[in-house]
């Protein structure tokens, strides 16, 4: 038997940690171990008429690098299986893979019903960008399951959600969620950035789609920009159309380092998850930080919700420290070993201030009703040791508590 296919066997009932190191890469005559960079934006036909059967479909084949390539395939593939989905397509960045569900999608006169406590960016891109095609979204409290079935109705196509939510960490049941968008024939797109597939699979609960920053933990290491989207295969099939036609294309190069990143994903995930709880068991412990943002905390109001639905709480949280901005920023800049990014997912620990940084382009009344005071902070806890991190939150807090 063919190694390929004996292999491909293999994994037909391989757990997360096989898939993520071992789904979607078939070895090509080199025989080699680690999966190839196609850099090459055509392709050569074997005919007239096998250029006119790959251009028409007839024959699945690789056709230009905007829309097939091996090393891309390779990482959808791989993604795909991690999460419990058909087929994946791989974007240019995060947000781009968030337009394509909108664009593929959604028409004018459609609604979108999205949680409250998103990204800055999507917001915006519902908001000020969607509306130009006609399309209204009305924003709803992510843990608010009646709130939810409210806001619904026969125009609504996509409900959109983070969770846990960015920089609150507030968690909601996805099955509750998908069972109302389903109810009014909606798709449901989780945004899965946070948690990856290592911590929790939205599929396995209902969603139809589930998109990713592959920017953040999937590579893991800061170091290239991507994007994705998971899901039913005829779901899929609609995306990579809008993806051939507008072009908003991963590049062969960074699906290779995402696909590195993969390989370490659970490991990392398990290790991000170790440090940041216990951070934020000393940070609840501080007599100056007035609330911790992190759904691993029994105080928290999602902790049960994420319990049953995670495997782990994940990396990012949130703190308010005393002082009001001036005391957040004063906080943020007297750390020496965090890095002042707005970016996570990095093997570095990461700090930033939402308000006036990730939540900055929304107005001031969008971020309160998202809970992101001027005294919040967002930290991605990376895997330095913990005890280096508590000392450089030491030096914050000090310099926060002198400037209230």
């Amino acid at each position: 038997m063919d190694r390929n296919k004996q292999m491909a066997e293999g994994l037909s009932e391989a757990r997360l940690e096989t898939l993520a190191v071992r789904a979607g890469h078939e070895r090509t005559m080199e025989g080699e171990h680690s999966e190839p960079i196609y850099t090459t934006s055509s392709y050569l036909f074997d005919s007239a008429a096998d250029a006119a059967a790959r251009f028409s479909g007839e024959r699945d084949a690789n056709v230009y690098s905007r829309y097939t390539n091996p090393t891309v395939r390779t990482f959808e593939q791989r993604l795909a299986a991690m999460e419990g989905a058909d087929a994946a397509v791989g974007t240019s960045s995060g947000m781009a893979a968030i337009l394509a569900c909108c664009m593929s999608f959604l028409a004018a006169g459609d609604k979108v019903v999205c949680s409250r406590s998103v990204f800055g960016t999507t917001t915006a891109l519902f908001t000020r960008y969607m509306t130009k095609f006609g399309v209204i979204t009305e924003f709803v409290d992510l843990c608010d399951v009646s709130a939810w079935e409210a806001a619904v109705d026969s125009h609504t196509k996509l409900l959109f959600m983070e969770t846990p939510s960015n920089p609150t960490n507030d968690v909601v049941s996805i099955r509750k969620i998908a069972t109302i968008a389903q109810s009014v024939g909606a798709l449901l797109a989780v945004d899965n950035c946070f948690s990856t597939p290592a911590l929790q699979r939205p599929i396995e609960h209902g969603a139809d789609l589930v998109v990713h920053s592959a920017t953040k933990f999937l590579d893991g290491q800061g170091r290239v920009v991507g994007g994705a989207v998971c899901g039913r295969q005829a779901l899929i099939d609609e995306l990579v159309v809008y993806v051939r036609t507008c072009g908003p294309t991963m590049s062969p190069f960074n699906a290779w380092v995402f696909l590195k990143g993969l390989e370490t994903l659970s490991l990392r995930m398990k290790a991000h998850s170790a440090n940041a709880m216990e951070l934020a068991q000393w940070l609840e412990a501080q007599p100056s930080i007035g609330k911790v943002n992190y759904c691993g905390l029994p105080s928290h109001s999602s902790h049960a919700a994420a319990s049953e639905q995670m495997s782990g709480f994940g990396s990012v949280m949130s703190f308010t420290v005393s002082g009001g901005q001036a005391g957040a920023w004063a906080f943020i800049d007297a750390t020496r070993i965090c890095s002042l990014t707005a970016n996570l997912g990095d093997a570095k620990t990461t700090i930033v201030h939402p308000a006036t940084t990730t939540h900055g382009r929304i107005s001031q009344a969008e971020r309160d009703a998202a809970g992101i005071s001027d005294n919040l902070i967002r930290v991605c806890v990376g895997l330095e040791d913990v005890e280096d991190l508590r000392d450089d939150f030491i030096r914050g807090l000090a310099a926060a508590e002198a400037v209230s």
